[in-house]
């Protein structure tokens, strides 16, 4: 679907799924615009051999693959699509509380939803947990109380999330800050 509306605008598009990061490296040089997913790697290394370069696209929400700040240092503009995939992605992580198959089910009526994160796909996934009758509270430091009112979610500091969630999901961009965010320390507190 990229592919076409591209070329429906009259963009010369190459399709190179699968590429090994040498592999971009190496043909990197010839391309204006660079359009990725997930596992797709823009790195520095990769940025110095895209001497054309103008723009990064990633579909998806998190930018965490992409050299940021290198890219902006070569002149390289890194754009993402952050409503593409929010149902889609907040719908996985409901499914994900019934691994039926792996381990014992429970039934989450009344349980404690705990979000890291109360963006696009937070928010998304605190609307479906309600409707499935799950009380959330969340933990985001860009969380207003005022939208923490219209989610009709409790907006609480980590540990008091840690302590009180039945169960976690975590809807952050990978950065400083967030990496680790649930570790040895997290998992005494629940």
């Amino acid at each position: 679907l990229a592919e076409k509306t591209f070329k429906d605008r009259g963009i010369e598009v190459d399709f190179k799924p699968g590429l090994t990061k040498e592999e971009l490296a190496a043909i990197i040089g010839d391309y204006d615009g660079l359009a990725i997913r997930s596992s797709t790697k823009v790195t520095p290394t990769i940025l110095k051999a895209a001497k054309n370069l103008k723009v990064v696209g990633r579909a998806g929400i998190g930018v965490d693959n992409v050299d940021v700040a290198e890219a902006t240092n070569c002149g390289v503009v890194v754009m993402n699509t952050p409503f593409g995939n929010s149902i889609t992605t907040a719908e996985h992580a409901i499914s994900m509380m019934w691994e039926k198959s792996r381990f014992m089910g429970m039934e989450i009526t009344g349980k404690t939803l705990g979000l890291i994160g109360c963006g696009n796909i937070g928010s998304v996934v605190a609307d479906r947990a309600q409707g499935l009758k799950m009380k959330v509270i969340a933990f985001d430091p860009y969380l207003s109380a005022e939208r923490a009112a219209d989610l009709g979610i409790g907006k609480v500091e980590l540990d008091e999330l840690f302590a009180k969630a039945d169960v976690l999901t975590l809807h952050t961009p990978l950065t400083d800050q967030t990496r680790g965010i649930v570790g040895k320390d997290a998992f005494s507190k629940m």
